[in-house]
């Protein structure tokens, strides 16, 4: 049996949370958490983690700057990360960019596009 120690990042409560294994990596109890969302987000950390990915993309022709800023449209798996920066930093596009435009469709195979977060 395992015990793992997290802090609830779903409010800004910030719950302690204390979550038991077993040794076949199944999430047997989450204590310490003072909404539903803190046992989801225990057991989705423990599990199978995600992350949304921020970045920039070098943009020619625009006026408002030399760089645009991306992001994942949703988490992606946390193994991916890497894979998906890789294809990000390869990426170049041409103005105009509007925000939610996508840049990368299904990033790295992970079925999310990376979209804009601003006009450029």
């Amino acid at each position: 049996m395992q015990t793992h120690e997290l802090i609830c990042i779903n409010c800004p409560l910030g719950c302690a949370l204390t979550v038991t294994m077993d040794d076949n990596g199944e999430v047997l109890s989450v204590e310490g958490n003072t909404c539903p969302r803190g046992d989801a987000y225990a057991r989705k950390e423990l599990t199978s983690p995600t992350r949304i990915v921020c970045s920039s993309v070098p943009v020619s022709g625009s006026k408002l700057g030399p760089m645009v800023s991306v992001k994942t449209a949703s988490d992606i798996p946390k193994g991916k990360i890497f894979d998906v920066m890789a294809q990000i930093r390869a990426t170049r596009v041409e103005a105009p960019v509007r925000i939610g435009d996508v840049v990368v469709a299904n990033v790295a195979g992970t079925g999310v596009d990376v979209v804009a977060t601003r006009d450029a």
